[in-house]
C-alpha cells in the first residue's frame, strides 16, 4: 500500500487523478489542485508592504480588490529573479482569502492519474517543504505537487507570538 505524507491510500484509488494547474519555478515544475486556483493573471502593479516576510511582494488591486501577492520562489527557497513577460500571477483561494502567487510561467492544466503519484521520501519531509504533498512521475519529467495550506500562513496565530504579545503588554 502506497500512504501519501496526509495519510491517503493512493494505491486504492486506481483509476483516480488528480487535476492541476503546473507552473515552473527556476527550471522545476510545480502542480496546484485546480480547484484551489481562481484565475492566472499577468504581472501587474505591486504595492510593498514594509516589514512584511521577504517572501511577501505587497497587495494588488485586482478587479477592486486587494489582495496579498507572495513570490513563491522566495517561499520555496529558490533565489528570486528578475520579472519576465512570461511571469504569472496564480490567484488562489486560501485559508485566509484570495491570494496572489508569483510564478515564472503557468505551463499547462493537467490530469495526473493517482498511480503516477508519490509521496515525498522521508529525506525531503523536513519542514522546510512542508509545501510538497507529492512527486508526479511523467513522461521524461517530475512534478512537484504543492499543498497550498504549506505554501501560505496559516490563520491560526503563532503561539510564540500571542506569548510575546502578551508579555510586552505586561
Amino acid at each position: 500500500m502506497k500512504v501519501t505524507e496526509t495519510g491517503r491510500d493512493i494505491s486504492s484509488r486506481v483509476g483516480a487523478e488528480e487535476h492541476v494547474v503546473v507552473f515552473r519555478l527556476a527550471d522545476e515544475f510545480y502542480a496546484l489542485d485546480i480547484q484551489a486556483v481562481q484565475e492566472i493573471v499577468r504581472m501587474q502593479a505591486i504595492t510593498a508592504i514594509p516589514g512584511s516576510e521577504a517572501w511577501i511582494t505587497g497587495i494588488t488591486n485586482l478587479r477592486g480588490r486587494v489582495v496579498p501577492v507572495l513570490d513563491l520562489r522566495v517561499r520555496c527557497g529558490v533565489r528570486a529573479a528578475e520579472p519576465t513577460p512570461e511571469m504569472r500571477i496564480v490567484v488562489v483561494n486560501g485559508a485566509t482569502g484570495m491570494v496572489g502567487l508569483i510564478v515564472d510561467g503557468v505551463s499547462e492544466v493537467m490530469r495526473i492519474p493517482a498511480e503516477q503519484v508519490e509521496s515525498p521520501s522521508a529525506i525531503l519531509s523536513v519542514p522546510a517543504n512542508g509545501y510538497l504533498r507529492g512527486i508526479a512521475k511523467l513522461e521524461g519529467r517530475l512534478i512537484s505537487l504543492m499543498d497550498l495550506k504549506g505554501v501560505l500562513p496559516s490563520e491560526a496565530p503563532d503561539e510564540n507570538a500571542a506569548s510575546y504579545e502578551t508579555a510586552a503588554a505586561a
